[in-house]
């Protein structure tokens, strides 16, 4: 699996994906729903997988020695290392949004309450995207589109949860360190639902995958 993983770095990964990454600095703009970040992740996932169905990456790939859970499993670790590194990489910029701003009129603080929905967030586009896609590796447009709306609507929640409810808006949504075991309990909360997605979306795209007649 860790050469698989390898292979996905060296030769599959779509060349805009770094660029993908330091989008993170988003998270320096004023006012701005900076929960839109973690998109980027799912964007260059798909071109990964996009450029990979082009160039018959996944012909390729099962004509090596290889099980195909471990193709699944190669392309999921592959997403998590590009999501957090996402999610570092905005938490330590947004330590610096905290101190250059005196708030952010369009969603949450990019604090330690908006990297836990961060994580909610790609468990969502992972159950979707993988749930999708290794169904028929071929319609990866079909598991880009249904995983985005499912990240869009959840961009949505959290933007205008930080106008309709108190809870959000008042503790959620402040500086750090403020209210800061409320704000850990909702990272620890996405911790746990990130990795709960993780096993539960690789049993399911796994058991697909092993059934899916791939063409040569």
């Amino acid at each position: 699996m860790w050469k698989l993983l390898r292979k996905d770095f060296v030769l599959t990964m779509h060349p805009v994906t770094p660029f993908f990454l330091l989008l993170s600095a988003m998270v320096l703009i004023p006012n701005y729903p900076y929960s839109v970040v973690f998109f980027y992740t799912g964007l260059s996932l798909f071109f990964t997988c996009l450029a990979g169905r082009e160039n018959r990456d996944i012909p390729y790939t099962l004509f090596l020695p290889v099980r195909r859970r471990d193709v699944v499993a190669a392309r999921m670790a592959f997403a998590v290392c590009l999501q957090l590194a996402q999610l570092a990489l905005a938490g330590l910029l947004g330590v610096l949004s905290q101190r250059l701003y005196p708030g952010n009129a369009a969603g949450l603080e990019p604090n330690l309450a908006f990297l836990g929905w961060g994580l909610m967030l790609y468990a969502l586009f992972n159950a979707v995207f993988f749930g999708v896609y290794y169904r028929n590796v071929e319609r990866v447009g079909w598991s880009f589109l249904a995983s985005s709306a499912v990240v869009f609507a959840g961009v949505a929640a959290e933007v205008i949860s930080t106008y309709a409810v108190p809870f959000v808006r008042d503790v959620l949504g402040t500086k750090d360190p403020a209210f800061l075991s409320q704000k850990l309990a909702v990272l620890l909360l996405g911790v746990l639902l990130y990795l709960l997605s993780l096993a539960l979306t690789y049993r399911s795209a796994a058991r697909h995958f092993e059934r899916q007649d791939v063409a040569v």
